[in-house]
């Protein structure tokens, strides 16, 4: 088992807990911890570089992250997770586009569920990912948010 130890960090669109491993960054999400791994409060260097870098980017002054990162989870998963991580800052992409750019063009409703199960939001930007009409759809941390981090980008 790999301790993980949480803080919470206070921005713009809320408290955001952030996870961090000896190893990286594991979590950032608006929702509740995950009960898989043993949770310590506290602090470590990944999650001082995170608050630094999250703000940053909140005060926009910061389009890319340079943190290690700990992401599990099914191949699939992490195929949709690296094309997340490929769409430019400002630009938007829809689920069937991300689902032909991991080469399984009929996977969109499996991209959706595997986008939801981004355990590392903003950083894993799946806030970048909007229906194919152009409309917003399907954020865990809410559609407000979403529409917060979008244009927050397009500045």
């Amino acid at each position: 088992m790999n301790d993980i130890i949480v803080t919470e960090i206070t921005s713009p669109i809320g408290s955001i807990f952030a996870g961090a491993t000896k190893q990286g960054i594991c979590l950032l999400d608006f929702t509740e911890i995950l009960e898989t791994n043993k949770v310590i409060y506290g602090n470590n260097k990944h999650l001082d570089k995170l608050k630094q870098q999250l703000n940053e980017y909140f005060t926009g002054n910061r389009e890319n992250f340079d943190l290690p990162l700990v992401i599990t989870g099914t191949k699939f998963q992490l195929s949709a997770w690296q094309a997340l991580q490929k769409i430019p800052f400002g630009e938007t992409c829809s689920y069937q586009e991300q689902a032909i750019k991991i080469g399984n063009p009929k996977s969109i409703r499996a991209v959706a569920n595997a986008n939801a199960n981004n355990k590392i939001a903003i950083i894993i930007p799946c806030h970048r990912v909007i229906a194919k009409t152009g409309k917003l759809a399907g954020y865990g941390g809410g559609i407000w948010r979403k529409q917060y981090l979008l244009d927050l980008e397009k500045k």
